[in-house]
């Protein structure tokens, strides 16, 4: 009996070994599960991270791209609008003089540079002499003496200014009343 009672021990324990080393293999493996699910979250996160990267390089660079023409094309109207400036020198001296035969031609010409150019984005920054004179869409020359009426207004445009788009790339040029 005492042998028998030493193998049922003996099983006993050798049982409570083997459960032992089966909760340790489980934890093990819970561990090594919990291990792979911690990857996997990271792996998941770095994922999600570089996506959002690159749409944002992506936006960047199409933004960018988009300024590039813009740049690139106000620094070409930007050229040609001393070009106008001299065409309408032109007409007004022809006006004076009374070449109408070359006027007309020099009108034509005109007219259809502006038309195109307008078609393109450029367009004439409107102030007249009267206006009451504002500092974000005008530059002041100079300030002369004037009457009560025209103080603060605009007395005179001396250069015409230009926008292209909303973005003005030339300021008119003024002279405002004291």
């Amino acid at each position: 009996m005492e042998n028998e009672e030493m193998k049922d021990t003996q099983q006993n324990m050798e049982n409570d070994l083997k459960e032992q080393q089966d909760i340790s293999e489980t934890s093990e493996q819970l561990s090594e599960k919990e291990q792979f699910e911690e990857q996997l979250a990271a792996e998941k996160d770095k994922y999600l991270r570089l996506f959002a990267e690159f749409e944002n390089f992506r936006k960047r660079t199409a933004r960018e791209r988009l300024e590039l023409f813009a740049t690139a094309n106000e620094d070409v109207m930007k050229g040609i609008l001393p070009v106008l400036d001299d065409f309408d020198r032109a007409i007004l001296q022809m006006e004076s003089a009374g070449a109408s035969e070359h006027l007309t031609g020099f009108n034509l010409i005109s007219t259809k540079l502006r038309d195109n150019l307008s078609s393109k984005g450029l367009n004439l920054v409107e102030i007249n002499a009267g206006d009451t004179f504002d500092a974000d869409i005008a530059e002041a020359v100079t300030q002369i003496p004037a009457g009560d009426d025209m103080k603060g207004k605009v007395v005179d445009v001396i250069e015409k200014g230009y926008k292209l788009g909303d973005k003005i790339i030339r300021f008119p040029k003024v002279v405002i009343g004291q």
